[in-house]
């Protein structure tokens, strides 16, 4: 299992939200490229990104601090939030990023959605947000009326590849992940699933390397102290 560290961008500072709430945001550092060395040294070779802004009003606002994480970072990174077009998703690659996250245009735009996989085949990973067994869009702020199981299978069809499956409810809460999910997704397709939200303990990255998914992000808990990336590297090597 692979682990991909996050930093979330807000203003070109690394913050979290809770439970994806824009009012409850925490500066982590206004350095975010520190904390991407940190990464690479602790044994990263994986970070995952989010443009916060962008994920709000789409565009790429945060996209010279990206290319600054990227080459601080020197492995594999993925980014997502606000997603919404082809020239988005070009700029992104144009700065080095190894594999863009669609979100709310996956769910709403499914032309975009079969055209990028097309165009750009694995550099396409899609975010799904689950909240209530329903996938959740536009930053957090509205629930579809997608079952998420369903859409991960439809995914599947279309031929995306990766997936990062996040349970809002559980996302920067430190109460641990939804392993019965992640179960599930594992028995119903077989996309390459990143757990994400609420990895909290090491006993929670354990489990998730014991299911056999692809990888898992840890965010709150690396700022928090909660977990080492260091010895997440080592118990899933």
């Amino acid at each position: 299992m692979k682990i991909f560290p996050a930093i979330d961008l807000y203003g070109g500072k690394a913050v979290r939200l809770y439970k994806g709430d824009y009012n409850a945001m925490t500066v982590y550092s206004e350095n975010p490229e520190e904390i991407a060395l940190d990464f690479f040294n602790q044994g990263a070779r994986y970070m995952h990104v989010v443009d916060l802004e962008g994920a709000k009003s789409g565009g790429t606002p945060n996209v010279e601090t990206i290319k600054k994480l990227v080459k601080a970072f020197g492995g594999f990174v993925e980014v997502g939030g606000g997603i919404r077009n082809i020239e988005v998703i070009k700029t992104y690659k144009d700065a080095g990023v190894n594999r863009v996250i669609l979100g709310t245009a996956a769910v709403t735009d499914r032309e975009f959605l079969l055209s990028a996989v097309k165009e750009y085949g694995d550099l396409i990973a899609v975010g799904v947000d689950i909240k209530d067994g329903y996938v959740a869009i536009k930053g957090w702020t509205e629930k579809s009326q997608l079952e998420g199981v369903s859409f991960c299978k439809d995914l599947e069809n279309i031929g995306v590849k990766t997936i990062i499956c996040t349970d809002i409810s559980k996302d920067g809460a430190m109460q641990g992940t939804n392993h019965a999910l992640y179960k599930t997704l594992k028995e119903q397709v077989k996309l390459d699933i990143i757990a994400s939200g609420g990895v909290s303990t090491m006993e929670d990255v354990k489990k998730l390397n014991d299911l056999g998914v692809y990888g898992a992000i840890i965010g709150k808990a690396y700022y928090t102290g909660a977990i080492s990336i260091l010895e997440a590297v080592k118990l899933t090597k």
